[in-house]
């Protein structure tokens, strides 16, 4: 069964990913030729074509290769400009790759094409064109992340006792074998007679509305503390012996306090996590009880504008992750659980939410949010201002709005479009890189994946 469920994961976060990437595609098509640009191909994948079919002069079909799509406009790079001394001089070898790559557009070019060329569009036009797909990839987001916050919800721990610890072990025992173990003790929770489903309402005289201000209350109480307890809808007063022990630290927040080396960097324990940093606290004995909380609009929003924000922030930090993978590919190291994923990674992680025999709604908030965070990163990557990427063609055109408008200022001439093969070899230089990273964390995750639950 378990086998079973880890194969429909990978299947729907394939499924998801393919759906994700044709959504995007589809975004320059629709624009493209809402401005009359011809579109010769619409393909999701690169390679071999798997399965396809024509309709209206455009390709539809899908690729063997799921490492993105892409659609074909006529005329995305401009014809080159006439100059006196053809033949005059050696073309130079960056010259002659920008010429290649400009050859090799007009292959499909035919003469009825003469007036559906993307670079004939004026800049505004081109620049929507492209921010098209990746905006449809926040649009994507935007719809699984209401259903997510604002459908399903957040969850959120709550005052109410979900389990109770029943014992103790001293700090020399790596844990808990048996609570009949001499070197045990109970709990204060249990020693007190507190009891699942019990709900907190206040602690030493404080009230506790919500688990933040009983999280707190409870870490920083010691010794004898008179506790609220709502059971069966009566209110019970109950004296708890806090005792001390040593616990993960929490912010102001009651965020978890990871540690941090003497340059800053986290800390990763044998199995590639995040080591927290430890405090001695007060401790009851508890685990209190999670509830799905719906946002609202405005909540929601925000949370996807944090979203964002951390996925740029993982962005700007994908270079200095590039040695890590290396290291966890082909050299034994341990992967760490923030580092890069692959399409086969990311599809076996999938996997294994669907295999751990969540509740539904848990394991359909994981994936809603996982894949949500697929499509801002497809956003965020595809708006980089560099060829071939969307952001590298917006560049471009807004480069050449400007030309164009400061000639038209000083009353110039028309300087022209401008001419983006001439970056081909950068274009070439991100293509390889691109696939080379690729293809150190396809070995990454299938010899060191990613685990999320160990």
């Amino acid at each position: 069964m378990v086998v079973l469920l880890t194969v429909v994961g990978i299947v729907l976060f394939v499924l998801g990913l393919l759906f994700s990437i044709a959504w995007h595609e589809l975004g320059h098509l629709s624009t493209a030729k809402m401005f009359g640009i011809k579109c010769t191909e619409y393909m999701v994948g690169f390679g071999k074509t798997l399965w396809s079919f024509r309709r209206g002069g455009t390709e539809y079909g899908i690729k063997a290769v799921p490492l993105g799509g892409y659609v074909r406009m006529v005329g995305m790079l401009p014809p080159a400009r006439r100059t006196d001394d053809t033949g005059a001089k050696k073309m130079s070898r960056w010259r002659a790759m920008a010429e290649d790559a400009r050859e090799a557009s007009y292959i499909e070019f035919a003469p009825e094409d003469q007036d559906r060329q993307f670079y004939q569009r004026a800049p505004w036009k081109r620049i929507i064109v492209m921010l098209a797909g990746p905006g449809m990839n926040v649009i994507l987001a935007a719809v699984l992340l209401a259903v997510l916050f604002m459908g399903i919800g957040v969850p959120q721990q709550n005052t109410t006792v979900a389990q109770v610890t029943e014992c103790i072990a001293p700090a020399e025992m790596a844990e808990i074998q048996d609570c009949d173990d001499d070197r045990t003790d109970p709990t204060p929770a249990a020693e007190a007679g507190i009891l699942p489903g019990d709900r907190i309402v206040s602690v030493d005289g404080r009230s506790t509305p919500d688990w933040h201000t009983a999280n707190q209350a409870i870490r920083t109480s010691l010794g004898s503390t008179p506790f609220e307890i709502e059971r069966d809808g009566e209110t019970l007063r109950i004296d708890v012996d806090i005792v001390e022990h040593e616990l993960p630290a929490r912010d102001d927040d009651s965020e978890i306090v990871y540690t941090v080396d003497e340059n800053g960097d986290q800390v990763y324990d044998e199995q590639g996590r995040r080591v927290p940093s430890m405090e001695t606290v007060g401790f009851l004995g508890i685990v209190f009880d999670t509830e799905h909380t719906r946002l609202g609009p405005a909540e929601s929003a925000a949370e996807m504008g944090n979203m964002l924000v951390g996925v740029g922030e993982a962005l700007i930090n994908l270079p200095s992750k590039v040695p890590d993978v290396f290291a966890a590919a082909f050299l034994g190291e341990q992967r760490t659980e923030d580092s890069p994923v692959g399409i086969v990674g990311i599809s076996r992680i999938g996997g294994e939410i669907m295999s751990q025999g969540l509740p539904v709604i848990d394991t359909a908030a994981i994936m809603l949010q996982i894949l949500a965070g697929v499509n801002l990163f497809l956003f965020a990557f595809n708006m980089v201002p560099i060829l071939p990427l969307d952001g590298g063609h917006i560049a471009g055109a807004i480069w050449e709005s400007i030309k164009r408008n400061v000639a038209r200022l000083f009353k110039k001439d028309d300087p022209g479009p401008v001419d983006v093969a001439l970056l081909t070899p950068v274009a070439y230089v991100v293509v390889a890189c691109f696939l080379l990273f690729s293809a150190v964390l396809l070995v990454a995750d299938l010899v060191n994946p990613v685990r999320l639950f160990g």
